[in-house]
């Protein structure tokens, strides 16, 4: 059921088996983030990462797939250059 409260994002019915928290803590990061120069985006996402370690946050390879799949069905078109980016990188990471 849609929460006229939550974003549209957040609605999407994929999204339905992810904790709420994490999925808040998503929204905090894409609009907090929005009014972070690239100077101070390192402090911040550092932040952020010890926010979710705090609430014992972390995100399966599962749930990062479909949060991406549904950010990428609401994204502008320069943000989906930005997600693919971040994804690629995290690809890269890991091989």
């Amino acid at each position: 059921m849609n929460d006229p409260k939550k974003p549209e994002w957040m609605n999407d019915p994929l999204l339905a088996d992810i904790d709420p928290i994490k999925l808040e803590l998503l929204q905090t990061l894409v609009f907090e983030s929005k009014n972070v120069s690239r100077e101070q985006m390192l402090p911040f996402m550092m932040s952020l990462a010890k926010r979710g370690n705090v609430k014992n946050t972390s995100f399966t390879d599962a749930e990062t797939e479909i949060i991406v799949t549904v950010l990428k069905k609401h994204a502008a078109p320069g943000d989906l250059d930005k997600i693919n980016k971040v994804m690629a990188m995290r690809r890269s990471k890991r091989n």
